[in-house]
Formats: structure tokens, C-alpha cells, sequence
């Protein structure tokens, strides 16, 4: 059974970091794609930043500079520091995994994570 679970969200003021953290388990981790998706009170979930299996980053403008993306395969984790926090950065944060490329839809979803900047 694959399991996503995020960790790390909270309340930061703007300027600060955060570290979110995303266990797996239920499926050979190192063959999916994983991502950082986010929605905001209101919006569509919206793709943060992804990471392909072969280690290919793809990242949204909005995070360039700011956001990182990791995994550790020998873990099953995948990170997203986030630093230089705003506060249209507010929202749930969740883990999102696939299986096939780009051609599959993100299919494995954690519950999510909040994160809120105050100004």
C-alpha cells in the first residue's frame, strides 16, 4: 500500500525557512517521480517543484532561488527546503508521487502539511 506522510509545516514569519519532509512507504521508492504540490485557501492545487526518479528537477518560477528539492532513495524521503518564506507562500503543502513519467498523473498523495507565513 503505497503511504505518503509530509512533516515539517508550521508558522513562520516572512523572510524565514522551512523544511518539509515527505516519508514513503508501501513501494520502491526509487522508481517514482515525486513532488511538492500546494493549495491555498480557495486556489487549485498547484505543482511546486518535482523530481524525477533519474533525479531531473523541474521547478516552477515561483520557487526559483528560493525552494530546493531532495531525495534520499536509501530513505524513501524527499525534501523541499524552502527559504526567503512570503506570505502568498501560505498554504497546505502536500507529497505526490507517480509512476510512468510524464505521461502519468501524480497518483500517490500524502494528507498534507500547513504552511503559513505572517508578515
Amino acid at each position: 500500500q503505497v503511504q505518503l506522510l509530509e512533516s515539517g509545516g508550521g508558522l513562520v514569519q516572512a523572510g524565514g525557512s522551512l523544511k518539509l519532509s515527505c516519508a514513503a512507504s508501501g513501494f520502491t521508492f526509487s522508481t517514482y517521480d515525486m513532488a511538492w504540490f500546494r493549495q491555498a485557501p480557495g486556489t487549485e492545487r498547484e505543482l511546486v517543484m518535482d523530481i524525477a526518479s533519474s533525479g531531473k528537477i523541474f521547478q516552477r518560477v515561483f520557487a526559483k532561488g528560493r525552494f530546493t528539492i531532495s531525495r534520499d532513495n536509501a530513505k524513501s524521503m524527499v525534501y523541499l527546503q524552502m527559504n526567503s518564506l512570503k506570505t502568498e507562500d501560505t498554504a497546505v503543502y502536500f507529497c505526490a508521487g507517480r509512476l510512468g513519467g510524464l505521461l502519468s498523473p501524480y497518483d500517490a498523495w500524502g494528507p498534507g502539511t500547513q504552511v503559513t507565513v505572517s508578515s
